[in-house]
């Protein structure tokens, strides 16, 4: 039996990765039905529920006016102070137009596929990727404190070759997983949209981007599962790549954020990862800078702008993955087998 089919088989029959796996899975299907039972097909019954709720909301309102009149006009014949409560003209209390409360304001969610279902794939993916990285760990770090990985270096001395044999199993199973996974999720979206929503209006072009989407939502799982796994192979141990990982997130994220938010630096957003990572999946992210006023021919303020483009977030993910997987290769074949 090759390595690489070893691998394989043993990843599969580590319960941790087992139950890891399937607990995200259920968190997705969680979210599916979630959606399906909260959204609602738009009928002629349900508009004329929202036409009854505008118009009483409309008549609420006419009747508050007419009660402020009232009491503006009493005060004002007693000679009463208002404190500022009431104009000085009480005929200008009037309610607000009828146009103003439109039926769509009171029409219950309706789940529209083509314009929500990129934002779940998304969610699909911060799931799976978490999965990826914590699995990814976990089964390289094991390897290190059960001894395995000695025992196996003692009948493959070729260490790199065993260890990117390891990887490229784990690469193997999470593209599998997330592919099968993605499938379905895109099945129960579409039948979330037949029955309690809307399918209208996809046409190929909208097809093609949420299959772009998708695919950089895979990219991202597996970077996150190789990631973990080359952070737990240097340390030889699990903890380090989820400890590592939270102190990034507590420390480098919200402190950082914090310190840079009261020196008052410009963008404080695009210092920080999950900006890189949402760029990533919606290609680009357009940050504003409300202290820095730029002042139109109309004279309306503008706030300055800054673009973050799923390029920028590339970049980032490569130089992550080279500095993290190209350390572990390194150490691994530097580093003695006790």
């Amino acid at each position: 039996m090759s390595l690489y089919t070893t691998e394989v088989r043993r990843l599969g029959k580590r319960r941790f990765v087992r139950y890891l796996t399937l607990a995200g899975l259920l968190v997705l299907v969680a979210v599916a039905v979630g959606m399906f039972f909260t959204n609602q097909k738009i009928g002629p019954e349900q508009l004329a529920a929202a036409e009854r709720a505008a118009e009483q909301q409309y008549q609420q309102n006419v009747s508050y006016s007419q009660q402020e009149r009232a009491e503006c006009e009493r005060v004002k014949a007693a000679g009463e102070k208002s404190d500022g409560r009431f104009p000085e003209d009480c005929s200008v209390i009037q309610p607000p137009p009828r146009e103003a409360f439109e039926a769509r304001w009171f029409l219950p969610a309706t789940f529209d596929f083509r314009e929500q279902f990129g934002q779940t794939v998304i969610t699909f993916t911060a799931v799976l990727a978490l999965v990826a990285f914590v699995g990814g760990a976990s089964f390289i770090g094991a390897e290190w404190s059960s001894g395995g990985m000695m025992n196996l270096l003692l009948w493959r001395p070729q260490r790199v070759r065993v260890l990117l044999t390891k990887l490229a199993a784990l690469l193997s199973v999470l593209f599998g997983v997330t592919v099968v996974a993605g499938v379905a999720w895109t099945a129960a979206f579409w039948a979330t949209g037949t029955f309690r929503g809307t399918t209208g209006k996809m046409t190929s072009g909208a097809w093609q981007s949420f299959g772009l989407t998708g695919l950089r939502g895979l990219v991202l799982i597996l970077v996150a599962g190789a990631l973990g796994f080359g952070l737990a192979s240097l340390g030889r141990h699990t903890a380090l790549a989820l400890g590592g990982v939270l102190g990034i997130m507590v420390v480098g994220q919200f402190g950082l954020g914090v310190v840079l938010g009261l020196a008052q630096v410009k963008f404080v957003e695009a210092w920080l990862l999950p900006t890189y990572l949402l760029a990533w999946m919606q290609k680009k992210i357009t940050l504003e800078n409300w202290r820095a006023c730029q002042a139109t021919y109309t004279g309306e303020c503008q706030p300055a702008t800054l673009d973050i483009t799923w390029q920028n977030s590339s970049v980032l993910l490569s130089v992550a993955l080279v500095l993290v997987l190209g350390s572990a290769i390194w150490v691994m074949r530097r580093r003695d087998i006790t």
